[in-house]
């Protein structure tokens, strides 16, 4: 018989085991200890918390306890940050699948100048954002066609607000070091 838990983690509840519960806790906490009270730390852990919480939903599917196995996949996922761990520890934390990052298209709020259009699809297609342009204006100036698709891709894709956003923009895993990188170059 194992213990059970009632967790709140990144605003969702879940009931974990207690080993899990407590390898969950160790992992925070070295995390949290990796930040040295920078600012946006907070911002930091509460979007590390959300990816926990988005994973974890992922791996209940009908089940309905976070076990061991799960909470170890989740932390091989998203990695420790690179100063608080040795290699040599990430080793047994690695899940013996390997998950594709997904790539998704957000409007990049980051480079911008108008709206993040051209910048969030450029880096989507992986190239230079001034050829986006150039492109645009290029439509624009052959017929309003142009302006019209710019308008119609700034109705549609969503601003990447959220560190795991940024980095689907990017196709980039949302590991922790990655989610500590876009949350703190607020």
């Amino acid at each position: 018989m194992k213990k059970t838990i009632n967790a709140a983690i990144g605003g969702c509840s879940f009931t974990i085991d207690d080993d899990a519960y407590n390898a969950l806790e160790s992992y925070l906490t070295k995390f949290r200890a990796s930040l040295d009270n920078t600012s946006g730390s907070n911002e930091v852990m509460d979007e590390l918390e959300m990816r926990i919480a988005d994973l974890l939903k992922e791996k209940l599917g009908r089940r309905e306890v976070v076990d061991i196995t799960m909470t170890n996949a989740v932390i091989g996922q998203l990695g420790y940050p690179e100063t608080s761990e040795p290699a040599q520890e990430q080793q047994q934390y690695q899940p013996e699948w390997s998950a594709k990052p997904s790539h998704k298209l957000y409007r990049d709020p980051d480079g911008k100048q108008l709206a993040g259009v051209c910048s969030g699809l450029a880096l989507f297609f992986g190239i230079d954002v001034m050829l986006i342009r150039l492109l645009f204006l290029i439509a624009l100036i052959c017929g309003s066609t142009g302006f019209w698709l710019y308008i119609v891709i700034w109705i549609i894709a969503p601003e990447a607000v959220t560190a795991t956003e940024k980095c689907e923009l990017r196709g980039i895993p949302a590991t922790a070091e990655n989610i500590r990188r876009f949350t703190t170059s607020k």
